[in-house]
């Protein structure tokens, strides 16, 4: 089984067939779709940010200490060894770094900016940078990736919306699409998968094999992904001297470990591996999305598997950009649910 990939040419011409949406969102589908195609500038924007989360792990640990943000919830800036696994340890194999996207491409200031409005996002707040002089060109790359993906995630929203239409009844013409480019709470995720220490050990069994990032679902409507970076970290990290290129760091063509990467369970409950061309952008399928769909397209759980430990020090980056709606926004007409509802649930049900 594998993932479906359509070009950007057909979501912008608005020819994708409803067959291809069922098929990568359907009821039997893997939940994801691949977009490819994309800009000439997409390459060296992917290379450019997934090469500069390596810088960012590596930070002193007072210029770090700068960008976590406690009162976010981690959600803004830098995190590490602040989420819990499913086996209550503290999540120390990577560090994330979050950006609320409304700043830049609403051209609006964050909640928190805004004295008297309501939040109307989860760790809402004023977004946190690195100086320039220790990664040039960082929030540059990052907003400049991220507004790309934003509006390539709005036309598969404009094509999810026009096959609604036709199979869902009163669905509201162009809901989806309205809500990826005007929601005020789209979150960037830049992640950085430290590489497993030499004498860890491997992983063995189903119950590890979400050794990078646990079994879970995304709770919005859309996930945009780029694919992984492989680094080898085990010399020292090249000098930033051009911020206009991307970094001459030692990546590899494929992770040193084939069974590690991204895996989705499948509708018929198998565990499939997807690999994302470097060209491309995947987008899965969250929670929010069942329910505005009324459940034709369905949330995919999905995890990481870390690769066994080698004597070479590889680490994962990879870009996450997750398309929410509003929390006041209604998602299931019929019941009346808000996604504030469904997230005040979801965070329920893992207290």
């Amino acid at each position: 089984m594998t993932a479906t990939t359509i070009s950007l040419k057909a979501l912008e011409e608005g020819s994708v067939p409803f067959s291809t949406l069922e098929e990568a969102f359907g009821p039997t589908s893997l939940g994801i779709l691949i977009v490819n195609d994309l800009p000439p500038r997409f390459a060296g924007l992917r290379r450019k940010l997934l090469s500069y989360a390596s810088y960012l792990a590596q930070l002193p640990s007072e210029q770090l200490d700068a960008l976590t943000n406690a009162a976010a919830h981690y959600e803004i800036g830098w995190s590490h060894g602040v989420e819990k696994l499913k086996d209550g340890r503290y999540d120390t194999m990577k560090g994330s770094f979050y950006v609320d996207c409304q700043s830049f491409y609403l051209n609006e200031p964050t909640t928190l900016d805004r004295p008297g409005e309501p939040s109307l996002t989860r760790g809402s707040g004023q977004n946190l940078w690195p100086p320039e002089d220790a990664i040039p060109g960082f929030r540059q790359a990052f907003e400049e990736l991220c507004t790309l993906l934003i509006n390539i995630g709005a036309l598969v929203a404009k094509a999810i919306d026009l096959y609604a239409a036709r199979k869902i009844p009163d669905y509201e013409e162009g809901f989806l699409e309205r809500v990826v480019r005007t929601s005020h709470t789209p979150k960037a995720r830049l992640l950085h998968y430290f590489p497993p220490a030499s004498d860890s050990t491997p992983d063995e069994g189903e119950d590890e094999e979400d050794s990078w990032c646990a079994t879970h679902l995304d709770d919005g409507c859309l996930t945009a992904l780029t694919s992984a970076m492989f680094v080898d970290e085990s010399n020292a990290l090249p000098p930033l001297t051009d911020r206009a290129s991307p970094p001459a760091l030692e990546v590899l063509p494929k992770s040193p470990d084939p069974k590690a990467g991204l895996y989705i369970r499948s509708r018929e409950d198998a565990v499939v591996k997807v690999n994302i061309p470097e060209d491309s952008i995947a987008f899965q399928t969250g929670e929010a999305l069942e329910k505005i769909t009324s459940g034709r397209f369905r949330a995919v759980p999905h995890f990481v598997r870390g690769p066994n430990p080698t004597e070479a020090k590889v680490a994962r980056n990879t870009l996450a950009l997750f398309m929410q709606p509003d929390l006041d926004e209604v998602i299931d007409k019929v019941a009346g649910l808000t996604y504030g509802k469904l997230v005040e649930s979801i965070v329920e049900q893992h207290a």
